[in-house]
C-alpha cells in the first residue's frame, strides 16, 4: 500500500512512458465512476432491503475487489492493444485478445457488447433526479412529475455533452479536480453526523457483524431457500456496483496510464476499492444506521441517505448532500461515457466511437424518467455479463501477473 501511494504521488512518473494520462488521473477517472451513487444510493438500497448485515458483505466484496483490481489493471497495461487508428488502448477486450490470443476474440466481443449497455449512466441519473426532486423541488412545491424529471434530464444531458465530447483528456482533468474535493466534503459531513450520534456508533458497528450472519432485518427474496445466502448476494452485488472490481470498467481507465511498469498501475488500482467501499460506503452506512432512518422511514435509495443527513444536520445537511451527490453523479457521467466509447471502438472501429456519445446522452433522459427498480436491475444484469469475460480472462492470465509481480518487487528491493 505504501508503494502504491508513492506511485500515485508521481514519484515514479516518466513522461516518455507509453500512455495518455498520469497514475493519479487514471485513479481519479476510475474513482469518478465508482465514487458516486453506488456509495450513496447503493448502500442505502442494500440497507433498506438487507439491514446492517449487508454492509459486512460489501466489505468482503471490497477486500476481494482489491485483489481483482490489482490483477485486471495490471493486465490492462501488460497486454495493451491497438485500435483501428493504431493508438494504444487498454481494457478487458484488449487483454483478452493480446493475452489469450485471437481465438478468444468472441469473449472480447461479448464483453464489449455488454459494456455498451453496462456503461450507460441510467442509475446515476435516476438517483440524482430523485435527489433533486426530494431535496429541492418538492419542499418548495415546484415538483411537476414527469415534466420535472425530463427537465432535469435535459440539463444533465447538456452538461455531460460539453465534457464528454472533449475526449479522455478533458474527462480526466475534470475528474481529478472534482472528485478529491467532494470526497473530503462528504467525509467531513458524515464524521459530523457520527459525532452527533457517537453514543450509538459502537452498537451499530457491532450490529453490522452480528447481522451479517443472522440476517435479522432482511426483507428481500431468499437465495437457494436461505436468507443469509440472499444477504450475501445482496451485499456482493451492491459492493460490485460500488467499486466495480472484476467488472472490467476500471481497467479501461487504468490501461491509459502513462507507465511501462504494469505492476505499478495494478497497485494504484488496488487503492480504488479501499477508498470507495471500505471508507466511503462505510461512512454512508453508519450515517444511515446511527440516525435510525433505516427503521423509521419507508424511503429507499438516495432519499434514505438524504433523510439521515436531514436528521443530524437540520436545514443545511440535505443541501450539502445534494452538492456531493451532484458532483459524484456528474463526474460518473463523464467517466462511463469513456468506457462506452472504448467498447464501441473495439466493436466497430475507432472512427465510429464518438457515435456512442450520442446514444449515451439520449440514455440520460431515459434514466431521469424511469423507476429505480428497472434501472438497478438493468445495470446489475449487464455488470454481471461484463464480469464473466473479465474474470475468465483474469483467472487464465493470473500466473503471468504473479510472475511479473515477483520480478517487479525483486527489482524494487535491489534499487
Amino acid at each position: 500500500m505504501g508503494h502504491a501511494i508513492a506511485v500515485l504521488r508521481g514519484r515514479y512518473d516518466n513522461e516518455s512512458d507509453a500512455g495518455e494520462i498520469s497514475h493519479f488521473q487514471a485513479l481519479t477517472t476510475a474513482l469518478s465512476a465508482t465514487v458516486g451513487m453506488g456509495n450513496i444510493a447503493g448502500v442505502a438500497v442494500a440497507i433498506a432491503i438487507g439491514g446492517p448485515g449487508a454492509v459486512f458483505w460489501m466489505w468482503v466484496s471490497a477486500v476481494i475487489g482489491m485483489s481483482t483490481k490489482f490483477f485486471t489493471a495490471t493486465l490492462a497495461v501488460l497486454f495493451r492493444g491497438k485500435d483501428s487508428h493504431g493508438e494504444i488502448q487498454g481494457g478487458p477486450m484488449y487483454f483478452i485478445v493480446e493475452g489469450l490470443g485471437k481465438k478468444w476474440k468472441p469473449l472480447a466481443v461479448f464483453f464489449s457488447i455488454a459494456g455498451l449497455v453496462g456503461a450507460l449512466p441510467v442509475f446515476n441519473v435516476n438517483q440524482l433526479t430523485q435527489a433533486i426532486n426530494d431535496i429541492l423541488l418538492k419542499p418548495v412545491g415546484l415538483y411537476a412529475g414527469f415534466n420535472s424529471n425530463i427537465l432535469v434530464g435535459v440539463v444533465l444531458a447538456m452538461l455531460t455533452a460539453v465534457v464528454i465530447l472533449g475526449g479522455l483528456s478533458r474527462i480526466s482533468k475534470t475528474a481529478s479536480r472534482m472528485v478529491p474535493a467532494m470526497v473530503i466534503l462528504y467525509f467531513v459531513l458524515v464524521l459530523f453526523i457520527l459525532g452527533v450520534h457517537i453514543d450509538v456508533v459502537p452498537e451499530y458497528l457491532a450490529l453490522i457483524f452480528t447481522d451479517a450472519f443472522s440476517a435479522s432485518f432482511y426483507e428481500g427474496d431468499t437465495f437457494l431457500g436461505g436468507i443469509v445466502g440472499a444477504l450475501i448476494v445482496l451485499g456482493i452485488r451492491r459492493g460490485a456496483f460500488s467499486n466495480e472490481a472484476g467488472i472490467g470498467t476500471a481497467p479501461m481507465a487504468h490501461g491509459a496510464a502513462k507507465t511501462n511498469e504494469p505492476i505499478r498501475e495494478g497497485l494504484v488500482a488496488m487503492l480504488g476499492p479501499a477508498i470507495d467501499t471500505l471508507i466511503i460506503c462505510t461512512l454512508t452506512a453508519l450515517a444511515i444506521l446511527v440516525t435510525g432512518v433505516w427503521q423509521s422511514t419507508e424511503a429507499n435509495g438516495v432519499s434514505l441517505t438524504a433523510n439521515a443527513f436531514m436528521e443530524a444536520i437540520p436545514v443545511y445537511g440535505k443541501y450539502a448532500l445534494l452538492l456531493c451527490i451532484a458532483v459524484f453523479s456528474i463526474s460518473s457521467l463523464f467517466s462511463y461515457s469513456y468506457y462506452g466509447t472504448k467498447c464501441m471502438s473495439f466493436l466497430f472501429g475507432a472512427k465510429y466511437k464518438n457515435l456512442y456519445n450520442y446514444l449515451y446522452i439520449a440514455s440520460i433522459l431515459m434514466g431521469a424518467t424511469t423507476s429505480l427498480s428497472l434501472m438497478i436491475n438493468l445495470i446489475d444484469t449487464f455488470f454481471a455479463l461484463m464480469a464473466i469475460p473479465t474474470m475468465t480472462a483474469t483467472i487464465l492470465l493470473a500466473p503471468r501477473v504473479v510472475k511479473e509481480a515477483r520480478i517487479y518487487f525483486a527489482k524494487l528491493k535491489r534499487s
